[in-house]
């Protein structure tokens, strides 16, 4: 492939990936309100005003607009903004880490539901059972569809590894939760977490959900002692867990294989 077709296949992936963000922004804004997410069309929550589709381009429509509606001049926030460039950046680095694999498709389904996840717990503190289930059942029939998401190449075994996932992912978050309820005498984390990284590990394998919970675990706890430190926490504060498990999966995504060997190395000397 030359370098031209290949410059200009990546930059249609980064097109798609905005894109696919502006449909995350979506889900992160009318999933929690519990409305549609196909109707009605996009619309400025203030005035109500119809977004035409010059002013929804991804990326471009925000900065020509300077960050407020045409109609009614109320502020667009700048995080619609980032998910597009997030999104269209993460879908770039996976096509470039799994090009020419079905794989990269495939995580990019992941990526999304990692996205949608993260936004709407840092904002409303749960994880819609659209996402939780969704993928659950996603990463099950992805791996029965294309069993080397598992990596192997008999169907009933990829698809009993994403069962095994799944289960080891979510019984072990499940144990953690119940565990640290009769500790602090209060709900731990919510069930949402647990059908999380069951979805994750649907996708993933069982590996990954133990690399995800204790990524999360590590992360989080820097970041809460950081918030109790500068004040902006107190001990026993509520935070949300989901994006932290969501960091865990994207490092196992892009560095899975590379934690494995050095693990293994590791044990054997």
């Amino acid at each position: 492939m030359s370098f031209g077709l290949r410059l200009y296949i990546d930059f249609i992936v980064f097109l798609f990936g905005a894109v696919a963000g502006s449909f995350f922004n979506v889900c992160i804004h009318r999933m929690p309100l519990g409305q549609s997410i196909v109707n009605p069309p996009s619309h400025c929550p203030k005035c109500n005003e119809r977004i035409r589709w010059h002013d929804n381009i991804p990326l471009v429509s925000f900065l020509v607009l300077r960050g407020k509606c045409r109609h009614c001049g109320a502020p667009i926030s700048p995080r619609y903004l980032f998910i597009e460039l997030l999104t269209a950046s993460l879908f770039l680095a996976v096509w470039l880490k799994y090009e020419m694999s079905w794989l990269a498709p495939i995580y990019w389904v992941l990526v999304g539901g990692l996205i949608v996840a993260t936004f709407i717990d840092f904002e409303h503190y749960i994880i819609p059972n659209e996402i939780t289930y969704g993928g659950i059942v996603a990463g099950l029939a992805l791996s029965l569809v294309y069993p080397p998401l598992q990596g192997v190449e008999e169907a009933g075994r990829s698809l009993l590894l994403s069962l095994l996932g799944a289960f080891t992912g979510g019984a072990t978050l499940l144990l953690i939760a119940l565990v640290g309820e009769k500790l602090f005498k209060k709900e731990a984390m919510g069930m949402g977490d647990v059908k999380f990284i069951a979805g994750i590990g649907a996708f993933l394998g069982w590996q990954a959900s133990f690399f995800a919970i204790f990524a999360s675990s590590l992360v989080g706890g820097i970041v809460g002692l950081v918030l109790v430190m500068t004040s902006r926490k107190g001990w026993g504060s509520r935070l949300p867990y989901g994006p932290y498990i969501a960091l865990g999966a994207l490092l196992w995504i892009f560095f899975g294989r590379e934690f494995l060997d050095w693990y293994f190395n590791f044990l054997t000397g």
